[in-house]
């Protein structure tokens, strides 16, 4: 034979489909077997059973928005029915208060209505590890769904207030005597347990799941008696802080955190802080504050 090349080798064979990594929304690998026919015709079809359980949802939202309204809009006609002889600044005045009023009577309905549809209707949040769209995680997405009504709406009225407290009870949310909650950045209240006297810091956030790579993971939240959570920190699921212990200000619990009784926290992800460290913090802000005198 001549001096021509060697043939060239031939090209590799294509991987095999079943190689390719699933998509998230069809990988039911981490998943608890399923429980029946309806929970395998939800992952079956995953993406439309979502959309259905998605529009339940806003239908369950306006619902409750109406029952809320609903109370509010008969005080305002009532009132402007009243004002309708009143002429000049005292005319707007009066609708203006009357609006007001209105708002809070809407208010203070939502924080009954809300509470019953939690009751009634699917909403008892189990700890859960698995998919997003799955028939196990449909309770903790009603939840939260209808938490959220009042969280964006009229929550941060009553924050630090007794109806406040109650409707976090309402919801589930364990809590101890003279617990001090200054937040309403709160998600997933039936897996959230806080001590008596427990600080809950402006602006804080709690929540007892945490998700990534198309998974979710539903675990409880434990704060004990007289644990002080700074401003603006996070606490996520699968967490524990002991009694008398402090995670401070920005601060952020990862899951699986386990803060230690009268321990100091801080940093993200937060960490123990020795004893003797913060107390050379402490020393260096006061004398922080005696030089700037």
């Amino acid at each position: 034979m001549g001096g021509g090349l060697p043939p060239s080798a031939p090209p590799p064979a294509p991987m095999a489909d079943h190689d390719d990594p699933l998509p998230f929304a069809e990988d039911d690998s981490r998943n608890a077997p399923a429980t029946g026919a309806l929970d395998r015709l939800v992952r079956r079809f995953s993406r439309p059973a979502y959309g259905v359980v998605v529009a339940g949802l806003y239908a369950l939202a306006y619902t409750a928005l109406g029952l809320g309204l609903a109370p509010a809009l008969l005080l305002f006609d009532a009132v402007r029915a009243w004002a309708a002889g009143l002429t000049g600044a005292a005319h707007w005045v009066v609708l203006g208060t009357a609006a007001a009023a209105a708002f809070f009577v809407f208010g203070f309905t939502l924080l009954v209505v809300i509470p019953l549809y939690n009751l009634l209707l699917p909403t008892r949040v189990r700890p859960f590890r698995g998919g997003y769209y799955t028939l196990q995680a449909a309770p903790w997405m009603l939840h939260n769904a209808l938490f959220y009504v009042v969280r964006f709406t009229f929550l941060p009225f009553v924050t630090l207030t007794p109806p406040g407290i109650w409707f976090l009870r309402s919801m589930g949310m364990r809590i101890g005597r003279h617990a001090f909650v200054n937040t309403e950045y709160i998600s997933d209240p039936q897996l959230i347990t806080l001590g008596d006297d427990v600080a809950i810091g402006g602006s804080a956030r709690i929540f007892a799941h945490y998700g990534g790579g198309g998974h979710l993971t539903v675990a409880p939240v434990v704060i004990e008696d007289r644990a002080t959570i700074g401003l603006a920190a996070t606490v996520m699921g699968d967490v524990v802080v002991g009694a008398g212990a402090t995670v401070l200000a920005h601060s952020v619990l990862l899951p699986g955190s386990r803060v230690g009784a009268g321990e100091t926290w801080a940093g993200v992800p937060a960490r123990r802080v020795p004893r003797a460290e913060m107390e050379r913090i402490k020393v260096a802000i006061r004398g922080s504050g005696e030089a700037d005198a």
